[in-house]
């Protein structure tokens, strides 16, 4: 099975401006700039299913379906010309809970009991294993995204679906990578959360890594910008 892992295009809540506006999380957008972001990286991955012999005509595409992933996957089928698109509601990101669109620094200060009894969780259980107040741990979203995998081994079995494109969020897919190549809560710690539109791909097995990294740097210092901000 061939499968390219992309995060969504930068959004309201990259940028910090979702604090102020309190959008619920299922309904922000892209920004100008991710849009652009998105734009450079679908017409990049194109090229390079292109020249790698990758088979689009089984292919699927499978997205979270929050609005700056449907937007990012959407602007990336304009070059891929993916018939099959669907989506799946475990592909979500962490559910945050109470501390939903609020920035880290100031859990403590707007939630002092709550931010307390997540550290205590932290201390007792692990960082993969502490939920977050009414949200979600890295551990549920790695269960929620096993079922997932059962879902793409029967496409695959039933239709021959062999190559998908999963537009998701920086926590589901690290997860994704997880469960899919046994790796340890260690290896979630120490992995960083992907930039906006980088690119994971896994093949026959291999985790290839993020193959777009220099394409999206480059272009971004192009610009004059930092490469793929938060």
């Amino acid at each position: 099975m061939h499968i390219f892992l992309i995060r969504h295009g930068e959004s309201l809540t990259n940028v910090g401006e979702n604090y102020e506006k309190r959008m619920p999380d299922h309904i922000v957008p892209l920004t100008e700039k991710g849009v652009m972001q998105a734009r450079r990286a679908g017409e990049w991955l194109a090229e390079y299913c292109r020249r790698t012999n990758v088979d689009l005509g089984r292919a699927r595409i499978w997205r979270s379906p929050y609005l700056r992933t449907r937007q990012t996957s959407d602007i990336f089928n304009e070059y891929l010309h993916i018939n099959s698109i669907r989506e799946d509601i475990t592909l979500i990101e962490q559910q945050f809970g109470m501390f939903d669109a609020v920035p880290r620094e100031r859990w403590g200060e707007l939630y002092p009991r709550e931010y307390e009894e997540y550290l205590r969780q932290q201390a007792n259980y692990g960082r993969f294993y502490a939920r977050l107040p009414l949200g979600e741990s890295p551990f549920d979203v790695a269960i929620r995204i096993h079922q997932f995998m059962g879902t793409i081994h029967r496409d695959r079995d039933r239709e021959g679906i062999d190559t998908l494109f999963i537009f998701s969020h920086g926590t589901t897919l690290r997860a994704f990578l997880l469960r899919w190549f046994h790796y340890s809560p260690e290896w979630y710690h120490n992995e960083p959360k992907p930039d906006n539109c980088w690119i994971r791909e896994i093949d026959h097995h291999t985790d290839q890594g993020y193959i777009n990294i220099e394409a999206c740097e480059a272009a971004d210092a192009a610009e004059g910008t930092e490469a793929c901000d938060d």
